[in-house]
């Protein structure tokens, strides 16, 4: 069955209770950061997914109604930063709405190109955006992996059940 974004929603699962099936489901945490030109922005999100080996192909979902969409949806790449054990404070301060993100004490820096990337993550994906498709209140955002950094002396930041767990 293929649904559009004309098609009616149906309800009848409880919003708290998909919510907490989800939570008890750990997964791993990163924060996506990009630049369309108004400066940089990023989020905290648990929906990274790799979809395609050939081509090398990554999927992340984005709310419609968060303060980085209108970003990302004119951004022409977007970076995935693995976030490392140790960097529960940076998966907290992404996300948080209504503060500058890339403030101090935040640790970054720009790639060649201008895509801004975290210090000290476990690694990034360098993506270049191919497609937003809409998914309910989300967009899925289908990437390009052009590039990949890995830190493999960094073990990785896990979410489990409402909180942030070293690996």
């Amino acid at each position: 069955m293929t649904l559009t974004a004309a098609s009616p929603v149906h309800t009848g699962v409880d919003p708290d209770r998909f919510r907490q099936a989800f939570r008890r489901y750990p997964a791993g945490v990163v924060v996506i950061t990009a630049d369309a030109g108004g400066g940089p922005v990023g989020f905290t999100a648990t929906s990274l997914t790799s979809l395609s080996l050939t081509p090398p192909l990554a999927s992340f979902g984005i709310a419609t109604g968060s303060s980085s969409w209108p970003h990302i949806e004119r951004a022409e790449t977007a970076v995935v930063n693995f976030l490392a054990a140790e960097q529960q404070d940076v998966a907290r301060r992404f996300a948080t709405s209504g503060i500058d993100r890339f403030a101090a004490p935040t640790a970054w820096r720009r790639l060649d190109g201008g895509a801004p990337v975290l210090d000290g993550a476990a690694g990034w994906l360098r993506l270049a955006v191919e497609q937003l498709v809409p998914a309910g209140d989300h967009r899925i955002v289908i990437g390009r992996v052009e590039e990949v950094h890995l830190d493999e002396s960094r073990t990785p930041l896990l979410f489990h059940n409402g909180g942030y767990l070293p690996l």
